[in-house]
């Protein structure tokens, strides 16, 4: 009579009295299998699509705990987790599956029968992933609460609650809600957000860049450059000198002033603060008191 076989991994099932010969190489076998399970590793051509092994009693690329799929491939192509050959439905198992493959087309990681998991023509990352005995499911997708020490990422997307006491995020955050802290400041690449940054001078000035944002508390005359701001982005000056100076216009800069509408170089007075709004390509308004 054969040997019997586990529903998922095909472990071989050994009654008592079964292979007295061989009893030890079916066990290691078996042994191996669910090494395989456990950690295992196999990468699998997916060039063309493929449908993963599982061979009952016997080591197989399906039973692996770590797939990489490799290949070029030039069209969609789907990773079939097989039905089994008795039940007619595929095993219940965990996958990480790293899309390895080459070529800007879709990967579908999906059961014989049932539904999958697609990574996108561009997606070269990686999912846990597991089988119901159905169709494929991705492990990890919260829409609930994430509590966690540390995330790096370049992107994070929170539809609910995420509690953390750091987080580095190198591109986009994306809330539904609110972001909250219940301690410390929230930052961003110019400072705390709450507070203006200061950027304190002592000599004449022209504006950077990096000065969007900020307020200039300064002694002495500020410029205004071309070619440097866009639309939306401000800077406000403090005159912190017991005299007047000029804030001046660089050369193809218009700058209206609110009072009057008229486009000239200004002058703020002793503990004077103006306010320069870029409104469009080298074009801002200011306003602000003791401003002449």
């Amino acid at each position: 009579m054969a040997n019997a076989t586990s529903a998922n991994l095909k472990l071989t099932v050994q009654q008592t009295g079964e292979n007295p010969g061989t009893w030890g190489q079916i066990t290691n076998t078996n042994l191996l299998i669910l090494e395989q399970a456990i950690g295992g590793y196999a990468a699998v051509n997916s060039a063309s699509g493929a449908t993963l092994t599982f061979s009952d009693g016997a080591l197989s690329n399906g039973k692996n705990k770590v797939l990489k799929l490799t290949g070029n491939i030039t069209g969609n192509v789907n990773v079939i987790v097989p039905n089994d050959s008795t039940s007619g439905t595929p095993p219940t198992k965990t996958y990480i599956v790293h899309n390895g493959t080459t070529g800007a087309h879709t990967v579908t990681f999906k059961t014989q029968s049932g539904t999958g998991i697609t990574w996108s023509a561009t997606d070269k990352g990686k999912k846990i992933l597991y089988s119901d005995g159905t169709n494929i499911e991705e492990g990890i997708t919260s829409t609930g609460s994430l509590i966690t020490e540390n995330i790096t990422t370049s992107n994070l997307t929170v539809t609910n609650s995420t509690n953390v006491s750091g987080i580095t995020i190198s591109d986009n955050v994306t809330a539904a809600n609110n972001i909250t802290t219940t301690a410390g400041d929230m930052v961003d690449q110019i400072g705390e957000i709450r507070l203006v940054p200061i950027n304190s001078k002592t000599s004449a000035y022209t504006l950077l860049a990096t000065d969007h944002g900020k307020f200039i508390s300064t002694t002495a005359a500020v410029t205004v450059p071309p070619s440097v701001f866009s639309a939306g982005q401000t800077v406000t000056i403090y005159n912190n000198s017991g005299s007047s100076f000029a804030i001046t216009k660089g050369s193809g800069v218009t700058m209206y002033w609110v009072q009057t509408g008229a486009n000239a170089d200004r002058t703020l007075a002793t503990r004077g603060v103006a306010t320069i709004l870029c409104v469009g390509t080298n074009t801002f308004v200011i306003t602000g008191g003791l401003l002449t």
